[in-house]
């Protein structure tokens, strides 16, 4: 296939090549062999002897400085950035390495060097314009950059892409005008992926996922095309509706921007409230368990000592009722003032001699007691 003037070639547009009008670009320019037979032919005259004169043995020295020369001609260098491509006849032949090399002098064979290392960048939808007066500017290209979305939407998309040449004779042979191939294939991968995806992630959340998925879709189809290409990244510059709605469209997501946070103010108090709540309810249940278990427990043990003591009152029914007796006497009384009174002096009608009761005003007021708490007389 043909290329243009960056790649070089027999059959370019340029003149060069070895059956064009002019020397290949790209490598070493060979030699004109006219020239060099008639300048060489000039520098013998001026050592031979009789006046400059050429005899047989002339003539053969002069034949053999000019195949000298003619040999020396085909050495080339190729720098570390740069890969050789030998063509014999315009035939692509051999690839070389950096450093110094040789090919058979001109006409049999010429050398390309390409740079394959350095980083090239292809703007979509935009133009870098260089004023030594006002310095860098974008200038945007509507027919490039404006898209339609997958519901329906237009969108104004910027974005870059960056390359380098991973195969010499590839980029120099297969596709005629790579940088210009390459703006096609972006355009047109963005494009595609713009196509499927809504306007609101498009603009929000999956610039990424844009740039991964145009990356991938543009070198699979360079691959096809066997460009010797590789695309290293795929940037988005601006991404915006079109100038002429972007008013109206920045009211409405800042009207979707306060909507997503009164929406997270309202989730991130329910995460606050929600858990609160659950463990109250959970404190509450574990503590009605606790007291069924506790008054369960205590049932269990009354009804346990009830069926004891009941046994043992059936063994010895009156020592059981004054054991009975005795420890209510002692569980009410245990706590209280009291006045034991002879029951002797009582039946001889001495009566009760009343007191004063220095106790109580050494304590202070007191709790008001039950009627019988102290008795005069009749206690046991």
């Amino acid at each position: 296939m043909p290329w243009k003037n960056q790649s070089g070639g027999p059959w370019g547009g340029g003149p060069r090549g070895p059956w064009g009008s002019g020397p290949q670009s790209g490598g070493p320019t060979p030699p004109d062999l006219e020239d060099l037979i008639r300048r060489g032919q000039d520098k013998l005259k001026t050592f031979l002897p009789g006046g400059g004169s050429l005899g047989g043995r002339g003539g053969i020295l002069l034949a053999v400085a000019l195949a000298i020369i003619w040999m020396a001609s085909g050495f080339y260098r190729v720098d570390a950035d740069e890969q050789g491509v030998v063509l014999r006849f315009g035939k692509f032949t051999q690839i070389t390495q950096p450093g110094l090399n040789y090919h058979w002098p001109y006409p049999i064979e010429t050398a390309l060097t390409p740079k394959v290392t350095s980083i090239r960048r292809v703007d979509v939808g935009m133009r870098v314009i260089e004023d030594p007066r006002r310095g860098t500017t974008m200038r945007d290209v509507a027919e490039e950059s404006l898209m339609l979305t997958g519901d329906e939407n237009i969108v104004d998309v910027d974005f870059s892409v960056f390359w380098l040449v991973t195969n010499a004779s590839m980029y120099l042979f297969n596709v005629q005008n790579p940088e210009g191939t390459i703006k096609a294939v972006s355009e047109s991968a963005m494009r595609e992926v713009i196509g499927r995806n809504q306007i609101q992630p498009i603009l929000t959340g999956a610039r990424q996922n844009i740039e991964l998925a145009v990356h991938d879709l543009m070198q699979k189809t360079l691959d096809e095309y066997q460009a010797g290409v590789q695309i290293t990244q795929v940037q988005l510059q601006k991404v915006d509706p079109p100038a002429q709605v972007i008013d109206s469209f920045r009211d409405v997501q800042a009207a979707r921007a306060d909507a997503e946070r009164v929406q997270n103010e309202a989730q991130t108090y329910a995460n606050r409230i929600v858990p609160e709540a659950r463990g109250r309810a959970a404190q509450i249940q574990q503590a009605a368990e606790a007291y069924r278990e506790q008054t369960v427990a205590e049932a269990r043990g009354q009804a346990s000592r009830f069926l004891q003591i009941y046994g043992e009152y059936k063994k010895a029914p009156d020592v059981t009722r004054r054991r009975m007796y005795l420890e209510t006497m002692e569980r009410v009384f245990g706590g209280m003032d009291k006045i034991i009174i002879d029951p002797s002096t009582s039946a001889r009608g001495g009566g009760v001699v009343p007191y004063l009761p220095l106790g109580e005003l050494g304590r202070g007021p007191q709790t008001p007691q039950t009627p019988g708490a102290r008795t005069q007389g009749g206690g046991r």
